[in-house]
């Protein structure tokens, strides 16, 4: 993929997340690799309305966040963007601050459980007879300390990373299957949620 159609990939999916609330004003921010050898990505630029980007607000950064684009300046979560895609081998990371993840987080800062329920399949898990965690790290404006937590609680088999009170990371291996994976993951929690404490 080139950078043109990063761009234009990143701007539709920006305005999808966005109608669905989960992107309000400027948050959250989203990545797809460019190449691998070395690690490349493009990801959404910092400070702008998700909801009205063109295919020409990204920017390309290196495994560690940096670009040397001299204008365009990514968002200050680049470096995790990098991070995950060079430990899970991903396509893509999307990070939103829809509001079921931080509900769970804050109810379940170990760790939240999913188990025996359908929706798991497509987040690429067995409905039945597995249990699903899903990490909780604590919010930091270091990407390095949340690179580590992120590695330190990384299963190839479970792509998501809630960050308490911030939002979440789901990854796959392009834009559309780490989209499946957060709406798969964004229902789950909502029912993991809204039915605590009456199973």
């Amino acid at each position: 993929m080139d950078i043109d159609d990063a761009g234009r990939a990143l701007a539709a999916e920006c305005a999808r997340y966005t109608a669905m609330g989960w992107m309000r004003g400027t948050s959250g921010n989203l990545s797809v690799v460019l190449d691998r050898d070395p690690l490349r990505l493009a990801v959404t630029v910092s400070g702008r309305d998700k909801g009205e980007l063109t295919a020409s607000d990204v920017v390309v950064i290196d495994a560690h966040g940096t670009t040397t684009d001299p204008v365009r300046v990514p968002s200050a979560e680049a470096g995790l963007h990098g991070r995950i895609a060079a430990v899970s081998g991903a396509g893509a990371v999307v990070h939103v601050h829809a509001m079921a993840p931080v509900v769970a987080g804050e109810y379940w800062p170990g760790g939240v459980h999913l188990r025996d329920l359908e929706m798991l399949k497509g987040f690429g898990r067995a409905a039945h007879d597995d249990t699903v965690t899903i990490p909780v790290v604590p919010n930091s404006q270091d990407m390095q300390v949340l690179g580590d937590a992120f590695e330190s609680h990384h299963r190839p088999d479970t792509p998501a990373l809630i960050v308490a009170r911030h939002g979440v990371y789901v990854w796959g291996d392009d834009l559309h299957q780490a989209r499946h994976r957060l709406e798969c993951l964004d229902w789950l929690l909502r029912f993991t949620v809204e039915t605590r404490g009456t199973r």
